[in-house]
């Protein structure tokens, strides 16, 4: 309790308040736009966190990743078109209510939802992090690679349809991770003798690059089709008040769809690698087989709004818990955190309880303010919002572009930055035409040098010998939990395959 309220104190200073609210109004605009996401629109805010403190810096980014998680509900609910997948779940209700002209509640709803599954999920966050950070405090380098391993291949099977190819991309990015100076005999690795690579590749140019320049190149490639969607917006203002707000009778049919999808987002959140996709759309498949009337749901039911926002948004702060326990990016937004950490001279970790004990509670009450700024803004900005979705994207692309060039210039060193993000930008849009995870990539590049690192340590001291792992429970535990991870996941991806082709077999005949 003492952290709590020395946190709420270090947050009590008018520009940390106007930073937070800044990242979540300008999260809430970007995720309002189709496509955009939260973690290009992290990415892309790097650069304005040079300046500012530690705590502004990770607070604003914070914000703009719970503003754009909430506001990617506005183009699901008009458009019909999720600002990223796990608003899909959204739109199947959202969008049939918009053509009835209930667009206000149905944005309400979702808007309730989303602050409601943050708040229990960021209080989860302050409960869980610390006790398991003392705990992490016991694992050592033999322990640390058998869960690094375990959640680069958790992170693979579930981020993409095949399992091999997940790996191939967490492998990928683990080998990028090796370009520089290796730690322990100074070798000079995939360097080919240019001075910029010596110290590796920076994080936030291949970030920028895999996130936002390939998806700007991916909707530059579909700009007819955004674009003709955007022109189809019709705004819906009905003059009967029961169809702009949310009635007594629609609150108690969605409450049990909202605790559900929060305590789903929050243990989905805390496992690294199933992201807010996975628990949107499992939190609205429990709320239709919980529904006395299931038929309703895809026509209109407000309770599949209320249990898709619940889960996506309370995926963001429990997906915290292994960042900042372990020091773990469970997810992309994680990844990002963790550069602007580096970035502030903050190493995420158990430790950071130790070291930096004011800025992780000044984070955590941060992070409650900044929920309650996503309910004001959301709630008094919403005809603003609904305008949002209506830029064409020829502004919007040449904006994002340039504001990814800045960040890659002044994180990356010089031009040279801006030439890795253009690289990582093509290959980041192959990785998606090809059905390669952008996400596993980033997460194996980020551990990279965590897990080249620990399994050093870890063979010197088991003397490369198996025997000797019996002497760490814990590391087999993981072990197993790795093999049997990928077994389940190929397993249950083959017989989906099988399910579709009996399926499609029934359809021709």
């Amino acid at each position: 309790m003492e952290g709590v309220v020395t946190g709420f104190n270090a947050i009590l200073d008018i520009q940390i308040l106007l930073w937070i609210s800044f990242g979540v109004f300008l999260g809430y605009v970007v995720g309002a736009m189709p496509g955009l996401g939260k973690g290009t629109a992290t990415a892309v805010a790097i650069p304005l966190t040079f300046y500012i403190s530690p705590l502004a810096s990770i607070s604003f980014l914070i914000g703009i990743a719970k503003g754009s998680t909430a506001g990617s509900a506005v183009s699901a609910i008009l458009l019909n078109t999720p600002g990223e997948p796990s608003s899909a779940p959204t739109a199947f209700d959202g969008y049939p209510l918009s053509r009835q002209g209930k667009a206000q509640k149905a944005l309400k709803m979702g808007l309730f939802a989303s602050v409601i599954g943050d708040i229990c999920s960021t209080i989860a966050l302050i409960a869980l992090a610390e006790p398991l950070a003392r705990y992490a405090l016991l694992i050592g380098p033999v322990e640390l690679t058998a869960i690094l391993l375990f959640s680069l291949t958790f992170i693979a099977g579930l981020s993409t349809k095949s399992l091999l190819k997940g790996l191939i991309s967490g492998c990928i990015g683990i080998l990028f991770a090796t370009i520089g100076t290796e730690t322990e005999t100074a070798v000079q690795r995939f360097t080919f003798e240019v001075l910029e690579l010596f110290d590796g590749l920076a994080i936030i140019p291949v970030a920028i690059g895999m996130l936002a320049t390939a998806e700007m190149i991916r909707q530059t490639a579909n700009r007819v089709t955004i674009d003709r969607n955007t022109a189809l917006i019709v705004a819906n203002s009905n003059k009967n008040r029961a169809d702009r707000v949310v009635t007594l009778t629609e609150w108690r049919a969605c409450l049990p769809s909202i605790a559900r999808g929060s305590g789903l987002g929050i243990v989905i959140g805390i496992l690294p690698g199933l992201g807010a996709t996975v628990a949107s759309f499992l939190s609205y498949g429990m709320a239709q087989r919980a529904a006395k009337d299931p038929d309703r749901f895809g026509k209109g039911a407000i309770e599949g709004v209320a249990a898709a926002e619940s889960a996506d948004n309370a995926v963001i702060p429990a997906s915290f818990v292994p960042l900042f326990a372990l020091g773990i990016p469970g997810n992309v937004i994680s990844a990002i955190l963790i550069g602007a950490f580096l970035m502030h001279g903050v190493t995420p970790g158990p430790l950071v309880f130790q070291q930096q004990p004011a800025l992780i509670y000044g984070i955590y009450a941060a992070m409650i303010f900044a929920s309650l700024s996503l309910l004001a803004i959301g709630y008094f900005g919403q005809s603003f919002f609904a305008r949002a979705v209506q830029v064409q994207l020829k502004y919007i692309v040449p904006v994002v572009l340039f504001l990814c060039s800045i960040g890659a210039y002044l994180q990356g060193g010089g031009v040279f930055g801006i030439g890795v993000m253009i690289v990582f930008g093509i290959l980041g849009f192959m990785f998606n035409k090809f059905g390669y995870s952008f996400v596993t990539f980033l997460i194996g590049f980020v551990i990279g040098p965590s897990f080249e690192l620990s399994l050093r340590q870890a063979l010197a001291l088991t003397n490369a010998e198996v025997a000797n792992l019996a002497d760490h429970p814990i590391a087999i535990a993981f072990g197993v939990l790795t093999i049997v991870a990928a077994f389940g996941i190929a397993l249950q991806r083959r017989a989906s395959e099988r399910g579709s082709s009996n399926e499609a077999a029934n359809v021709a005949s």
